[in-house]
């Protein structure tokens, strides 16, 4: 066994302490990681807090991990030790469903297996996720890392920027499309900078103006204030894209009246309450509405490739693990531009 050194939580609402633990010897398809970077966001929180329920204690959380091969199976073809690796938010699924068939891994029908907070295929096995120095995963469930994305910033593209990228580019934007960004945070910093990429017309929707110098400058052509309510009304069947990054309630109505004909609200921000909204704000524009999680492990490549290739990184604040709590206390406050960090090395 490889003894581990990490943060947990021992309780729902606990604060994260110092958990030493162990991690298994790598089978013949798994590679060891030393873990140089993770990144927070509010899912690692709301996990912790067991406010999405189902919580399993002790935790170690976090899925947006990015470190050095250190050690591989005897059978691992992938990667070599000293190469610069990835995992996201599943180590793991049943493989042989049609969604897994097809690389979208993240809709397996018996569900994939989460980085933390989850049970492995054996049934019995909790996994540990990323603010640790070390993890196991099978390389099939690895990403290589390009050269040129600074490994600090591109930790969260595991979380963050997949859970962007795959709605834009499944629904089509690009040149000629109207885009809506519904928050300017830890993912809508990362819709923002993807959907310029991609040739769309970005337009940001924020609750004020205090972030519209950040916007324009990671390519938003416009920037709205959603406490205006001319906003509303100005913006009215403007777009052939929204997509909503926050967790809190929206008057959903006023929203879908922003689609043009046949436009489509993709929903990755996840409220702790039921979304309701009147039909008639579908049926009025023949509109979507429409949920997306993260990608395939496939997908998950092309996008660091992508994000390497337009010089794209998410907009971070390194933080000492021994932090964390303070941290995660911030990111309730919605203090940070645009995404903790954790520097793991300090663990080492």
């Amino acid at each position: 066994m490889i003894p581990v050194h990490g943060y947990a939580s021992t309780q729902a609402k606990g604060p994260l302490t110092l958990y030493e633990f162990e991690r298994r010897e790598p089978l013949d398809h798994e590679v060891v990681i030393d873990i140089q970077y993770c990144g927070i966001c509010h899912s690692d929180i709301h996990q912790v807090s067991d406010e999405w329920g189902g919580s399993t204690f002790p935790m170690v959380p976090r899925h947006e991990i990015a470190g050095i091969v250190s050690q591989v199976g005897t059978n691992v073809s992938r990667y070599k030790v000293g190469e610069r690796v990835g995992v996201g938010c599943f180590v793991d699924s049943c493989r042989k469903c049609s969604p897994c068939r097809d690389g979208l891994e993240q809709y397996c029908v018996e569900g994939c297996t989460l980085t933390y907070n989850d049970v492995e295929r054996d049934g019995k096995t909790s996994t540990q996720g990323g603010y640790s120095n070390k993890i196991v995963v099978n390389e099939d469930y690895v990403l290589k890392i390009p050269n040129d994305l600074p490994l600090p910033r591109a930790a969260p593209l595991m979380c963050a920027g997949i859970t962007l990228y795959s709605p834009l580019m499944h629904w089509n934007a690009g040149p000629g499309k109207k885009v809506a960004i519904i928050g300017l945070g830890g993912l809508g910093h990362m819709g923002v900078k993807i959907a310029h990429a991609l040739g769309a017309e970005v337009t940001v929707l924020s609750h004020s103006l205090n972030k519209q110098e950040d916007g324009r400058r990671m390519g938003a052509d416009h920037f709205f204030a959603t406490s205006d309510s001319r906003t509303f009304e100005k913006l009215k069947g403007s777009f052939d894209m929204i997509i909503n990054t926050v967790s809190v309630e929206l008057d959903m109505n006023s929203y879908l009246n922003l689609l043009r004909l046949d436009g489509t609200m993709v929903i990755v921000g996840l409220p702790e309450k039921e979304i309701s909204f009147g039909a008639s704000s579908l049926t009025n524009a023949r509109r979507r509405l429409a949920g997306s999680v993260i990608g395939g492990i496939n997908e998950i490549q092309e996008m660091l490739e992508f994000c390497e290739k337009h010089k794209i990184y998410c907009d971070v604040e390194l933080t000492p693990i021994q932090k964390v709590n303070e941290a995660y206390q911030r990111v309730v406050n919605s203090d940070v531009k645009y995404r903790f960090v954790i520097d793991m090395k300090s663990l080492r």
